[in-house]
């Protein structure tokens, strides 16, 4: 079953630019480097929180990335702009389109 990625995190407004901006290096570096990775989404909330939803083929996929952690450059570029984790969730994918 499809695991579902879901981390609240924070973000001042002074950082936003740079978290986008960031962003299409990480999810090029996740294409490349982890395996099982299927699609992002990025939330915007209010008060400078956001909501990164990312599908995984298999729940051993994602466990495989947290361990990578920040390891290639658009990753670790990505991850300096959060300010802090407010939350990290796994579930899975209930339906499909």
């Amino acid at each position: 079953m499809t695991a579902v990625e879901l981390t609240r995190f924070t973000v001042s407004a002074g950082k936003t630019a740079e978290l986008l901006a960031a962003r299409p290096a990480m999810l090029a570096d996740f294409a490349a480097d982890r395996a099982g990775f299927l699609s992002a989404r990025l939330v915007q909330l209010p008060d400078g929180e956001w909501l990164d939803i990312v599908e995984w083929a298999t729940s051993e996929d994602y466990a495989a990335s947290r361990a990578k952690g920040p390891n290639l450059p658009g990753i670790a570029r990505f991850f300096a702009a959060i300010d802090a984790l407010v939350t990290a969730e796994e579930g899975v994918l209930a339906e499909s389109e």
